[in-house]
């Protein structure tokens, strides 16, 4: 199943991957409050659904997967709350997903759109990949719980702490991204792991993610740094809204 219309798109393969496809180009995928509440509902599908063994995060222009948060949203004090609440959630859902993930990272991989992809398990980088993890610049304290485990302290100081722009291969260096792919062929080289990765055993893949996230507790330091940046912006300067 499929709807190209919608600003999130789903489908499901023969082969057990499922893709959640970010649909909104002309905003460089900025990531606004419907959007938030339509990953959550189809990542609650996928978790569910036993014909998903992989799930994959993309979107449907090769320029991008996201260029993060929309600013341009309107919205009120509360309504900024209430999204920032839900991109807390979407980390929290993405990093416990019982099943492997992978995100297709071309283009712009930016803010909220970085930090899905360091949420999944593995990472495609396209050769035109941008990515950057803008904490420092905005005031935003998100970002380490996850960069630490993917890519040691010491790089994710230098990624957060410089907030700059990370190209393709520099990414693969850090250990950002598994692979480099073409760029118009991102979503096909992430397709061709996840599709790898389906041909196991679900038990066995489910139960060894279950052991990694345990021992390294990933799930509990996400869980509190989204505490952190949701009373950031209840209580503090957090993310520009529209009213």
């Amino acid at each position: 199943m499929s709807d190209e219309t919608a600003m999130v798109g789903y489908e499901v393969g023969e082969d057990g991957v499922a893709v959640l496809r970010l649909q909104r180009p002309k905003s460089r995928n900025a990531i606004n409050t419907e959007m938030l509440e339509t990953m959550l509902a189809r990542l609650g599908e996928a978790r569910d659904d036993d014909a998903v063994r992989v799930l994959v995060i993309s979107s449907n222009d090769h320029m991008g997967l996201s260029a993060g948060a929309d600013v341009r949203e309107e919205l009120d004090a509360d309504g900024g709350v209430r999204r920032m609440q839900l991109f807390a959630d979407l980390y929290d859902e993405l990093t416990a997903f019982p099943k492997p993930t992978v995100a297709a990272c071309h283009g712009d991989t930016i803010g909220a759109g970085a930090e899905i992809a360091v949420c999944c398990d593995m990472r495609v980088g396209g050769s035109n990949l941008r990515m950057r993890f803008p904490g420092a610049a905005l005031g935003v304290p998100v970002g380490p719980a996850r960069l630490v485990t993917l890519c040691g302290l010491a790089t994710a100081k230098y990624l957060l702490l410089s907030s700059r722009y990370v190209s393709a291969d520099e990414a693969l260096r850090m250990g950002l991204v598994n692979r480099v792919a073409p760029a118009a062929g991102t979503e096909e080289s992430a397709l061709e792991l996840a599709a790898q990765v389906a041909a196991h055993p679900p038990e066995a893949v489910a139960r060894l993610k279950r052991m990694l996230h345990e021992w390294d507790r990933v799930e509990e330091r996400t869980a509190r740094e989204g505490e952190g940046q949701v009373e950031w912006q209840r209580s503090g300067p957090g993310l520009p809204h529209r009213n």
